[in-house]
């Protein structure tokens, strides 16, 4: 199968949404026939906000004090701290998925995808156990839907979509570690460390670097 890779890099918040949207564009405007993927890192610390989501409940004194930027991305959800984290993003035809025109369908084949990636440096994830949505909840990695991956029950990527032509773009966190002290003083509410993990957690002797170099070989060689 034919995947163009997009090196790993770090950017600033505005920089990344940038990026993925103008991939996005390219796609549209070249018409390609084969995924597109790419793995980024931020730099600041940057907190983004789904397209349709309310920012009123962040303390920006927080952010400020902590140096972290803000940025509205192109894909729905709720807001994420991306830090210590490293995010993927992929752009394809809906054409391109067995089930593309189904979001629900097309988010768990992506998934998969990943489930393989993360099986392949012996981290066997799992589709998250849809759960109601609970509106008190600002922080994304707190809800689980089905087409979120877990680890043992615990919520490792969180996944957005937007669409546009006849094609997807999909983007997601993955938690290399995380502050829950911080993460707390930004969303105001309680991390539950029963529902969330990162790679540190599962394998501290996987460093962030490590990480990247294994998902881009796996991708490169797919």
């Amino acid at each position: 199968m034919k995947i163009k890779f997009v090196p790993y890099e770090v950017l600033t918040g505005a920089e990344n949404m940038q990026k993925d949207s103008d991939l996005l564009d390219f796609a549209i405007k070249e018409q390609i026939d084969y995924p597109i993927f790419r793995l980024y890192g931020w730099k600041p610390a940057c907190v983004s906000f789904g397209r349709n989501q309310n920012s009123d409940f962040i303390d920006k004194d927080v952010l400020k004090k902590n140096n972290i930027d803000v940025v509205k991305r192109l894909t729905g959800g709720r807001a994420l701290l991306h830090d210590n984290e490293i995010t993927y993003s992929c752009v394809f035809p809906v054409s391109y998925l067995t089930n593309g025109e189904n979001v629900t369908k097309s988010y768990m084949e992506i998934s998969q995808f990943l489930i393989n990636m993360f099986a392949s440096i012996g981290i066997a994830l799992d589709f998250g156990t849809t759960k109601p949505v609970n509106t008190k909840h600002d922080y994304c990695m707190l809800i689980s839907t089905g087409a979120d991956l877990c680890y043992r029950g615990k919520k490792l990527i969180g996944s957005a979509q937007c669409r546009k032509n006849g094609y997807i773009l999909q983007h997601g966190s993955i938690l290399y570690d995380f502050n829950r002290d911080l993460l707390e003083k930004i969303f105001k509410e309680p991390i539950n460390e029963s529902s969330v993990t990162c790679v540190r957690l599962i394998n501290p002797e996987l460093s962030r670097e490590k990480l990247v170099e294994l998902l881009t070989n796996y991708i490169t060689n797919y």
